[in-house]
């Protein structure tokens, strides 16, 4: 490894009047260049690019050889080596499978405005919606008996806890202005093709173990994401993964002199000569691979990180108001001046250089234009730089691939061994005992010949023999043909180089975490279970890749929420940028005018992979089939993309199921008591009915009877009435009878008593008469005219 070597930054304790220099831009680009690129053929630069340059052959299996022809060679002889000397490309298989496994974890981009505005909107909606959760009683109330309705929110979709609250928060609510800024990042992605740019980044953190890309913005094309070759990377030195502490970083191009050109129209046809004259003395200290077209040059690209001074002259005027005015960091007012003074804060600032390698010409030096700040701490300033080393310790680098090589080395030794053995390797053979088949008659004059009995012996697998000689004695050649194992020895050795093999393999598989069931097909007799759980094992080994790459594309995406209020503000593209985004969403439109003054928190959402659909899947269709869920939640579960949200609202949905279905039982219940209820009411109101008729029919019976009654009184009167008036004339006819017979009567004694006075008078007269004449007494009673009688019965006639 190339030494570091020790770089004279210039000092940054000077005013911000020299750091805007040029002469001050090419110390800080002289001293970066004395720190990467010391030394004519090992330098920092150059030891990072060979090692770049090795670990990417090794993943795609185009690694050096010359360390195998060393390692089987004698004394450089290679003569007796019949070898094909191809790398297995075991390494590609691992990197391909992390890639290519990641490559298709998608991410849904969520941003949530976090100043105050957006804050307080998002705070007021939540009250409003608990406001209406708490009053929804009394809402309800004054809704059926007064329809008034108050409330502020959807009544139908009002949470009904917290907790729901709290789910639908994430869920469902989004500001107008957050989607805007969500579809302007996804735009400018698309735009930059970043799909591309981050399978890039995925193949370099697995392949090298760090990754890198750059925002940068310009007035014809606005903000764009670029990828970045972590080999031509150059930065301060840091001890953490992601770069933040580092104060300078930058990259080597190579760019073609008309392109250069292009790029700093500023530079003459005297500079362009003098920097390719110049340049190509020292290619080789600059890149790994150099190339001999004369017409490229090597350009060094930085971001340098300082300080400067805002300083103002506050002027007070005679009305008591104030007034700033921008000023130098020099600026200092008199120690007696009264009706004016100087307030100053220090920020971060970032300049921008470029210089040509193996020049002191300086192309590039200027305050850094647009410069991203967060709007939460504006004292801070970004790079254009998004770098990340998940696996960086003391400065060292460490990848997937870099803890391999060593056994893929091992690996292809043993597979040029195994070749070896192949080529040394003989066929089976036979021994043929001529003598012993000479002793042999086949009983018809013959004896039995070599060819006859090897085609007999390969065709048959038999021989002929004989145990004693034609003479009587024992036979040494019984068995004429015997078979010869030359390859026994051989397939030891191959065993043992095929088993030496596997192992190599089992530590690549043990040291990267990745199992047999994550690399290869897994074996037939192999549960479902452990495979699911050495595919889950092997994720997790390479979990670090995964969250290093979503690192630096959350990185990227808030470098662009931040380059895209200088789209708004600054680019000339900012209306065909605003219309671009709203073909998306027109509601858009008008939030986009303001997005500059908001200011967001980005993060991004991991979409599930088909592992955890399906463990969600599973839940899903456990919880329909024990009627846990309806369908419709069912269909809601699967629209989110959150694995966490969703089983939060699967606990949610069956919890409110549960309550539904309690509900609905209870209000079954009611209704059938209800319905019992009402059978007896109208049991009970039958029979009362009943009764009732039967009382009426009994009243209407005593009525009748009442009404005949009264009829039989009424006639009973009316002829009782009819016999009284005819008693009555009876009795008037018989008082009238009695009447005139009384005065019959009396007219009767009056007329006696005429009569008798009469009579008295004549009798009186004769009275006198006889007085006066002295005459005898006379007797004045009439001889029996004067006596009634001859049965006549006045009794029956009563005087009433």
């Amino acid at each position: 490894m190339a030494e570091s070597v020790h770089a004279n930054f210039p000092s940054q304790v000077v005013s911000d009047l020299e750091k805007s220099t040029k002469e001050y831009g090419l110390k800080v680009a002289k001293a970066i260049q004395n720190e990467w690129f010391h030394g004519a053929h090992s330098n920092k630069y150059l030891h990072s690019q060979n090692k770049f340059h090795n670990l990417r052959l090794y993943a795609r299996g185009e690694q050096s050889i010359q360390k195998y022809k060393d390692e089987l060679s004698i004394n450089g002889d290679l003569s007796y080596l019949n070898l094909d000397w191809t790398p297995v490309p075991i390494i590609s298989k691992f990197v391909d499978i992390v890639v290519n496994g990641m490559a298709q974890r998608t991410f849904d981009l969520k941003c949530y405005s976090q100043d105050q505005y957006g804050v307080s909107k998002r705070t007021e909606y939540m009250e409003t919606i608990m406001r209406d959760m708490r009053t929804k009683q009394f809402n309800e109330t004054a809704k059926q008996q007064l329809n008034m309705d108050l409330y502020k929110s959807d009544p139908d979709k009002l949470p009904e806890t917290e907790e729901e609250l709290a789910l639908h928060m994430q869920l469902t609510y989004k500001q107008q202005v957050e989607l805007a800024n969500e579809q302007a990042i996804n735009t400018l992605l698309e735009g930059s093709r970043h799909e591309l740019i981050n399978r890039r980044v995925l193949q370099d953190l697995t392949v090298l173990g760090i990754g890198a890309t750059k925002t940068s913005f310009n007035w014809s094309e606005g903000a764009k994401v670029e990828y970045v070759d972590p080999a031509n990377l150059v930065y301060s030195y840091t001890e953490s993964p992601y770069f933040e502490d580092i104060y300078y970083v930058g990259e080597v191009k190579t760019i073609p002199i008309n392109e250069l050109v292009k790029e700093f129209p500023h530079l003459n046809h005297d500079d362009l000569l003098k920097i390719n004259k110049t340049a190509k003395r020292g290619t080789n200290r600059y890149a790994a691979t150099s190339t001999n077209d004369i017409n490229k040059v090597q350009v060094l690209y930085f971001n340098y990180k300082t300080y400067m001074h805002d300083t103002y002259k506050v002027k007070t005027n005679n009305a008591g108001g104030q007034k700033a005015i921008a000023k130098e960091d020099t600026f200092k007012p008199p120690k007696d001046a009264t009706d004016y003074s100087r307030i100053q804060q220090v920020m971060e600032c970032l300049y921008e250089g470029a210089m040509i390698l193996g020049t002191n010409k300086l192309i590039k030096w200027e305050k850094a234009k647009n410069m991203m700040r967060d709007k939460s701490d504006f004292n801070k300033v970004r790079t254009n730089y998004s770098i990340v080393a998940p696996r960086m310790y003391n400065g060292k680098i460490e990848s997937l691939v870099s803890r391999i090589t060593g056994f893929a080395d091992m690996i292809q030794l043993t597979h040029l061994k195994i070749q070896q053995v192949l080529s040394r390797m003989t066929p089976d053979g036979v021994y043929l005992d001529v003598d012993g088949l000479a002793e042999i008659d086949l009983g018809n004059g013959t004896n039995y010949n070599p060819q006859e009995a090897l085609n007999m012996f390969f065709q048959t697998g038999s021989i002929l023999g004989r145990s004693m000689t034609q003479d009587g004695d024992q036979n040494p050649g019984a068995v004429p043909i015997k078979e010869i194992n030359n390859g026994q020895g051989a397939g030891n050795k191959l065993q043992a180089l095929i088993g030496n093999y596997n192992y190599y393999l089992q530590m690549i598989r043990d040291v990267t975490g990745l199992s047999e069931a994550a690399s290869d097909t897994p074996a037939v007799d192999s549960l479902v279970g452990i495979q699911k759980m050495a595919a889950a094992n092997s994720n997790t080994a390479t979990r670090h890749i995964l969250q290093a790459n979503l690192f630096l594309t959350a990185e990227t995406c808030e470098a662009l929420s931040l380059r895209i209020s200088d789209i708004l503000e600054y680019s000339p593209t900012k209306d065909a940028f605003i219309q671009a985004i709203g073909a998306h969403n027109i509601a858009t439109l008008e939030e986009m005018k303001e997005l500059h003054l908001y200011d967001f928190g980005i993060f991004l959402e991991l979409k599930p992979d088909d592992e955890e659909k399906q463990v969600l899947e599973n839940n899903i269709q456990m919880a329909l089939s024990q009627k846990l869920i309806d369908l419709d939640d069912a269909i809601d579960l699967r629209e989110v993309r959150n694995l966490k949200q969703a089983n939060q609202l699967l606990k949610l949905k069956r919890k409110k199921k549960a309550e539904r279905d309690q509900k609905m039982q209870q209000q079954n219940i009611e209704a059938q008591g209800k319905s019992q209820q009402e059978t007896q009411q109208a049991a009970a109101q039958a029979e009362i009915g009943k009764q009732q008729e039967m009382n009426k029919s009994a009243m209407e019976l005593e009525k009748t009877k009442n009404h005949l009654k009264i009829e039989y009184m009424k006639q009973e009167a009316m002829l009782k009435r009819e016999l009284m008036d005819h008693e009555f004339e009876i009795n008037m006819k018989l008082r009238q009878a009695d009447n005139q017979s009384a005065m019959s009567k009396e007219k009767e004694k009056d007329n006696r008593k005429d009569q008798r006075t009469k009579i008295q008078a004549s009798q009186q007269s004769q009275l006198i008469d006889q007085r006066k004449g002295e005459k005898e007494p006379k007797n004045f009673e009439s001889a029996g005219n004067d006596s009634m009688g001859g049965g006549v019965e006045m009794g029956g006639l009563t005087n009433n």
